[in-house]
């Protein structure tokens, strides 16, 4: 029987909260096998607040309205450690593509620069850049809170990726401890309908190079992932707060390669402006690297 191209199933997270076994176990499993086959998947259930959701997002797509010459005043160029506005055009993550047609903005941990981390040159820490007046006030309270609330997500996923593969709940506390995690927000302007897909990206095709990735979409469709088993592009569909959850390559080597960190790419040809919000887990700097010796290699 050929193989049967399915997207990142959507599973109901609020049993890791709970005291059903049963259920946890069965969530446990359902985990298991999506990291086995693609390394995506989606979960509602969870404990961000949904109106702190809706607040990231009203306030990404009112900065992104600003005019060009405020967002660059708070460039991620005006930095060494990569936090700020990222112009439309930067990046080329797909070779052989036209660059990507986005913009962003970068959020990590507010480190200040006597920090040990930003001493010694760790990823990605070092004071963040905000907009100027109250408003942008407003935009840095909301973007820290949500921070805060991702970096609490990320350790129970991280918790039940350990269960699915016979660890311990804890077993990556040490990496969660003192983690650096990266908040982007980005915006991708819709793509004329007849766009070569072969040349133009919203993203192009890419693995992430941390340990997990937890998305936010809003309502508009656009993301795709790659499925190995039938050569195609699977759309991931767009569910009102919840997190699309992925594997990156930390996490492929931890498990020995048995997990997938899959490709995965965004073409915005709904006509519409598409808003997403990544949180890249990387953890702590210092961890060093570690492999998950008590799953087979083969």
């Amino acid at each position: 029987m050929a193989p049967i191209a399915e997207a990142p199933p959507i599973l109901d997270f609020s049993a890791f909260y709970g005291n059903d076994e049963v259920a946890k176990a069965k969530l446990v499993d359902d985990v298991r096998k999506c990291c086995l086959r693609n390394g995506f998947f989606q979960i509602v259930g969870h404990r961000v607040p949904a109106q702190l959701q809706d607040d990231v997002l009203a306030s990404l797509k009112h900065f992104f309205s600003l005019p060009k010459s405020v967002k660059e005043e708070v460039h991620k160029d005006n930095t060494t450690w990569n936090r700020g506005y990222e112009s439309f055009g930067s990046q080329i993550l797909e070779a052989g593509t036209l660059p990507d047609s986005k913009e962003g903005f970068y959020i990590g941990e507010e480190i200040a620069k006597d920090h040990p981390y930003f001493v010694h040159k760790k990823l990605n820490s070092g004071p963040n850049q905000w907009p100027e007046g109250s408003e942008g006030m407003t935009f840095k309270e909301t973007s820290m809170a949500y921070y805060s609330e991702m970096h609490a997500l990320a350790r129970d996923v991280l918790a039940t990726l350990a269960r699915s593969l016979d660890l311990g709940e804890d077993y990556f506390n040490d990496f969660t401890s003192g983690a650096v995690a990266t908040l982007r927000y980005l915006h991708y302007p819709p793509q004329p309908s007849d766009s070569d897909e072969k040349l133009a990206r919203g993203i192009g095709a890419h693995t992430d190079f941390g340990s997990v990735t937890l998305l936010m979409q809003d309502e508009v469709e656009g993301l795709q992932v790659w499925e190995k088993t039938t050569g195609a592009w699977l759309d991931v569909e767009p569910v009102k707060g919840a997190y699309v959850v992925n594997l990156g390559n930390m996490f492929m080597r931890w498990s020995n390669d048995r997990y997938v960190s899959n490709l995965h790419r965004v073409i915005n040809k709904s006509g519409k402006e598409r808003y997403s919000v990544p949180f890249f887990y990387s953890g702590n700097p210092d961890f060093g690297e570690r492999r998950v010796s008590q799953v087979p290699a083969n």
